[in-house]
Parts: structure tokens; sequence; C-alpha cells
């Protein structure tokens, strides 16, 4: 009977050591993991790109989305549409511009009719379809398209409503595209781990909106590198949150903030000047010296415009020993961002060698 006791007792802590071992390697192997990771945090002001650039490091990693997550691109796509319109409905009510086909007062009075809370199905959504064409084909709705900086509308409803006979199909699935263009304003902290070339990239984003910003102090720690992105289109533009600050003023103030703080002494800030493809067009038309009088050059030339937005920022740094890394982007743009992220891996990998423990 002892003996029986005995090797019972043997057997038992024989599957504890190994248990305890096994426990062992695997928080050994999660501190290495832990020790090589890069953490990347997204920052900047709201809509400026972040999220968009998270989709892409998705796409050109090789993450799919699954099925679910094109369900939830899909309705956000939908509400992205109806919202829009609804609010160059209403835009065009408030600046005063007539119809241009008076018959077209029904379709938006069924469009506005929208409950902004509800998300949209197939089924749902596929109502909404002819009357905003007929909308989107209206001279009163284009012209007040036209004047949208006077008010807040999302960047991608040009790309959307030119495309709703294809998204307004029942059996539509999100192109790479969509997904890239549709908006939905990121709440709280999201993180994402990526293996690139065997190294794990943990990417942060956190929501941009100024009652966003109070939980940027919680991603502060560990943090191997910051990108912050900066809208370059919206010089003449001013803050959903106020409606009277400008948006490049916003976000010139919160990169005075973040690359002067103490914390980051020892992390590479790198500066997106993001939207390229729309600076590049509202150049042709705006004047930036209307909102930045003190711009020189010719305020229709994209080189000076470009120049002059980068001094901006650079004029916001205290330390001017090291030198500012910047891109200039269009974060819907695969190629761009493919091109550009391949650049600043290998910057924070050379920079952070040591550290990530990747000799």
């Amino acid at each position: 009977m002892a003996t029986l006791l005995t090797c019972c007792l043997s057997e038992r802590d024989k599957s504890q050591r190994l248990t305890s071992r096994d426990i062992d390697r695997r928080l050994n192997r999660d501190r290495m993991t832990f020790r090589r990771t890069v953490r990347i945090l997204l920052l900047g002001a709201g809509e400026s790109g972040k999220s968009t650039f998270l989709k892409q490091m998705r796409i050109i990693h090789g993450v799919d989305f699954d099925n679910e997550d094109l369900q939830e691109f899909k309705s956000i796509i939908y509400n992205n549409i109806v919202k829009g319109m609804r609010v160059l409905i209403d835009a065009r009510d408030k600046l005063g511009i007539p119809w241009g086909d008076e018959t077209n007062v029904k379709d938006a009075n069924f469009v506005f009719s929208f409950d902004g809370n509800n998300k949209l199905d197939d089924h749902t959504f596929l109502q909404y379809v002819e009357p905003m064409k007929n909308l989107w084909n209206d001279n009163g709705i284009r012209t007040a398209f036209d004047r949208r900086r006077e008010f807040q509308l999302g960047d991608s409803l040009l790309y959307f409503a030119n495309n709703l006979d294809r998204i307004g199909q029942l059996n539509y699935i999100p192109t790479k595209d969509d997904i890239l263009l549709s908006r939905k304003a990121t709440k709280g902290i999201i993180e994402k781990i990526l293996h690139i070339r065997g190294v794990p990239f943990m990417f942060i984003d956190v929501g941009g909106q100024r009652s966003q910003r109070q939980k940027w102090f919680q991603c502060f720690e560990g943090i191997t590198s910051i990108l912050f992105l900066a809208s370059s289109s919206e010089f003449d533009q001013v803050l959903m949150e106020d409606r009277k600050t400008n948006r490049m003023q916003e976000s010139c103030f919160i990169f005075e903030t973040i690359i002067n703080n103490k914390s980051f002494v020892n992390v590479s800030v790198i500066l997106f000047l993001n939207k390229m493809d729309l600076l590049t067009e509202k150049v042709k038309a705006v004047n930036i010296s209307d909102y930045f009088p003190d711009f020189q050059g010719d305020p229709h030339n994209i080189e000076n415009v470009k120049t002059f937005l980068l001094r901006m920022f650079d004029s916001r740094r205290r330390d001017k020993a090291k030198p500012l890394f910047h891109h200039f982007t269009t974060a819907i743009d695969t190629k761009n961002i493919e091109r550009v992220f391949r650049d600043v891996r290998d910057t924070i990998l050379h920079d952070n060698l040591k550290s990530l423990m990747l000799q």
C-alpha cells in the first residue's frame, strides 16, 4: 500500500514538474516576444488617416478580411453614403442653393428621414439607392458638394456616390478600395499584431477626436516609434468639434505636444503628411495664403505648398539636433504606403536593433 502511494505521489510530482517547466518555457517565450515586439503608435487628429493606414498594413502583409469583416465594412459603407447624402441635402438647404430639379424634393425628404443611429442591411439600403442617384445628379446637390469646405463632409462620398450602381447590387461585396475609403471614427484603443519578416509589429490606433485624446497617455509606455499622421488637404477646413478651429493648426498643435514630450526623447517620431491626392487637386483651385497669410511662393504649385506645410510642422520642434523623418503619403494608395512603410520599417529596426534584441 505504501509503495503504491509513493508511486502515485512520484507520478504526481513528475507531472507537476513537467507542467511547471512548460509554464516557465511559455513565460520565457512570451517575455522574448514582448521584448522583440515593435510597438508603433498611430497618432493624429480625427480623420487624418490612421485607421486607413492600419487597414493598409493588413492588406500589404497578407492578412485578409474574413466574411465577418466584409459584412461590417458593408454596413459602414452603406451608412457613409446615406449619412453623406443627408449632409448634402441639409447643406443645400442651409446655403440657400436652389434645386436643379424640384421633383427631387421627394427623394430628399425620404433620404433625410433616415435615422443615423440605425445600421443598414442590404434590403434597406437598396430602398435609398435610386433616390440617392437622382439627388447626386441634381445641380443643387452638386453645387453644395462643391462648397463642402463650408461644412463637415467625409472625403469618400464622391467615390461612393460615383459607384452607387455597383454598391447598390444585392450581391455587393466590398472591394479593397471600398474598405480603404470606408470611414468609422475610432473609439478607444485598437491593437493589431502583424509578423513582418519574422518580427512582431504591434500597431496601436487610438481615436483622434478631442474626446478620445485623453486615452492616448495609456499607450505611451514601451512605444518603439510614433507615426504621426496629418491631413495635408485640410488647410481650409475647420474642426467638427468646435466648427471654428483650423484643422491644420490643430494638427500642428498636437504634433508640437507629442514631438516635444520628454517621454519620447528616445522614440522615433515620423511625420506622415497624408492625403496628398486630395491636396494636389485642392491647390489647383484654392489659395492656401487665404488661410495662412505667411505662405510665400506660388499657392497653386504643389511643391511650394508641400514645402510650406512641412516647415509648419518642423518649426514646432524644440530639438533640431535630429532630423525630422517625414513622408508625403496617400493612405488609400497601397503602392505608396507599401513603399513608405518599407523605409519606415528599416529606419525603426535600425534605430532599435539592440533594444529589440535582433542581433
